[in-house]
């Protein structure tokens, strides 16, 4: 088997392995690594994905790109370790799905990248007895997920940076409730400062020695796995090679970049909408074809979406033939005829957002939160714009409820229980460290941690 490359969307550095792209995060000129070419799965080989459980889904999707590098035995055991929980998929009405995506340690999405991430992190730096320190910038909840999966693992180091005034009590309680190898550091200023301070690390020679790494999306680490529960909901949802429509409330567009990735895979796809809040810079641009980034990004109540400027639409940019530098200049525009039939994307405001959650409690008895509701309402949009007919639908509900229980509470009148996997991290005393959108200072704060 020829080894798999993957390459910079700045088009400057050198192809690599998945283990170098892996470890590196992102690459040496500020680009982020998508396959040279994307392994594919035949409908059949999708087909038999019905009859398996996710851990076993995770693993035959997985292996197409670890087969050079991890041995199918030691790849089980990993999505074994990684994979203790399910993928409810729920009813809304004929043919409509919610995929709930928050049944991991920290009731996030975040946690199916963040565990697998964690059993590669500790596989490869084992083989060569290396250590990382991990930079994270987190919205709201890859903050939790990543210090959750990588708490403990020997070599690893993790730093967390949040936006101090913009994540709910139970998302930084999940994150600054850990010690060990965990630092969290609140940063007065917004989640686009935070990626900002990260991404300037990483490509900053002061701090080369300290072996940088990204549990980010920009890292193609956390891409990968978030591939796996589409090829799981559509094996179980449509006939085989049937395609579906999957809405995806989206940020850094991390999410809907693993479906991207399914797709190029070979699963059916007719149509990805990715709902965005008030940080609305892909729908314009989807609509006029001039791209333009939110700074600063705009508050909203779904809050892990407050994303200016998405790191990730370099990638999408390039699987279109074009090429996005890290700023978000286009150097090569991608071919937009086929990226607004493929792709529909629509901003709902906060109004929107709490009046769709009431609906939609008042209408099925099913409680979404902030972000699961961006993405029905988007689906709802897109439905008013273009008929479904029989395509089963999929709507992704990245977090759980109880994560929200201030914004849930206001608008259906009651807060939802807290899961247990949450409540433990919930009642432990937190600590974190606090500093300004300043770079230099937050250079000096990881030289002396390193130190330390």
């Amino acid at each position: 088997m020829s080894q798999l490359l993957f390459r910079s969307t700045n088009g400057q550095s050198p192809a690599v392995n998945l283990r170098t792209a892996f470890l590196a995060g992102q690459a040496p000129d500020r680009g982020l690594y998508l396959p040279e070419t994307f392994p594919r799965l035949t409908q059949e080989e999708i087909a038999e994905f019905a009859e398996l459980p996710y851990r076993e889904v995770a693993f035959r999707v997985l292996r197409k790109f670890t087969a050079d590098l991890i041995p199918d035995d030691a790849l089980a055991a990993m999505c074994n370790a990684a994979y203790d929980f399910g993928v409810p998929l729920e009813v809304i009405q004929r043919g409509v799905y919610l995929m709930r995506l928050d049944q991991g340690p920290t009731a996030s999405f975040k946690d199916f990248a963040a565990q697998m991430m964690a059993q590669m992190f500790g596989r490869f730096l084992q083989e060569d007895g290396g250590q990382v320190t991990i930079l994270t910038a987190t919205s709201g909840d890859t903050g939790a997920a990543v210090a959750h999966a990588f708490h403990e693992i020997p070599g690893v180091r993790v730093i967390v940076l949040f936006p101090l005034a913009e994540v709910s009590e139970s998302q930084r309680k999940l994150m600054t409730t850990l010690k060990e190898n965990v630092r969290t550091v609140a940063i007065d200023g917004k989640f686009d400062d935070c990626q900002a301070m990260v991404k300037r690390a990483f490509a900053d020679p002061a701090l080369e020695h300290i072996h940088l790494s990204s549990a980010n999306s920009i890292n193609i680490g956390r891409l990968l796995p978030q591939s796996v529960y589409y090829f799981y909901a559509a094996s179980r949802l449509a006939r085989p090679g049937e395609p579906m429509v999957f809405s995806i409330p989206s940020g850094n567009f991390g999410d809907m970049m693993g479906c991207v990735v399914a797709r190029e895979m070979g699963l059916p796809v007719r149509k990805i909408i990715a709902s965005v809040n008030d940080n609305d810079s892909f729908p314009r641009y989807l609509h006029s074809g001039v791209y333009e980034k939110i700074s600063p990004s705009r508050n909203s109540v779904s809050n892990a979406m407050n994303v200016g400027h998405p790191s990730n639409l370099a990638r999408l940019v390039a699987v279109y033939g074009g090429q996005m530098d890290e700023t978000g200049k286009i150097h090569r525009a991608p071919d937009l005829a086929a990226m607004r039939r493929d792709i529909f994307s629509t901003s709902i405001n906060d109004e929107r957002t709490r009046t769709s959650l009431r609906d939609f409690w008042n209408k099925y008895q099913i409680l979404l939160e902030p972000h699961g509701v961006v993405a029905w309402q988007g689906f709802l949009d897109w439905c008013a714009a273009e008929p479904i007919g029989s395509t089963p639908a999929v709507i992704v509900e990245t977090a759980n409820p109880a994560k929200f229980p201030e914004e849930v509470e206001k608008v259906v009148g009651w807060a939802p229980d807290v899961p247990a996997a949450m409540n433990t991290g919930l009642q432990q005393p937190e600590d974190f460290d606090r500093m300004g959108a300043d770079y230099d200072q937050f250079r000096a704060y990881l030289l002396k941690a390193h130190a330390a």
